[in-house]
């Protein structure tokens, strides 16, 4: 019997390198003290956004699930709560990039892009949070400072992604 043999054609290199890219920004992050949980900036969304601009949304898609995926497996999180919010707000954020996707890039660039993404995945984390982790409505009490941190955080993240693009960096 012969053995199966898979050959990567370009793209599935292309994926696996931004991957890579995003996985690392994720340990990174992760070892970054926060002031308060969950407050974190998202450096991984920097290399979906470029992926997102540079090859769509498809790709964008692929390489944050392989980040999610990944990141929780080598941190030591795959199937803990942290992983469980991570996916939820990686899936609502790809969910806000795929609504926006139509939109010419001269109405919503890459700094609005981010900030969208950024606000769907704080309301990712927070909804289910409410649902499974804190079935209170107090919770929503903290969602003002989430929501300050995903603003700031997802203007920072869109302004470097749009700079590593227009310098052709990444």
């Amino acid at each position: 019997m012969d053995a199966l043999e898979v050959r990567p054609d370009p793209r599935d290199r292309r994926l696996a390198r931004y991957a890579a890219a995003a996985i690392a920004a994720s340990l990174v992050e992760a070892a970054i003290p926060s002031p308060l949980p969950g407050v974190k900036p998202g450096l991984a969304n920097i290399v979906i956004l470029i992926v997102l601009v540079r090859h769509g949304w498809r790709d964008a898609a692929w390489v944050s699930v392989l980040r999610v995926l990944a990141g929780s497996l080598l941190a030591g999180q795959f199937l803990a709560p942290g992983f469980f919010l991570s996916a939820s707000g990686a899936l609502a954020s790809l969910c806000a990039l795929g609504a926006l996707q139509p939109l010419p890039a001269r109405w919503l660039g890459p700094v609005g892009r981010s900030v969208a993404a950024a606000f769907a995945h704080i309301a990712g984390q927070l909804l289910l949070a409410r649902l499974w982790l804190v079935p209170h409505d107090g919770l929503f009490n903290l969602a003002p400072v989430f929501f300050a941190a995903a603003l700031v955080f997802g203007i920072v993240n869109g302004v470097v992604a749009a700079r590593l693009l227009r310098d052709n960096v990444a």
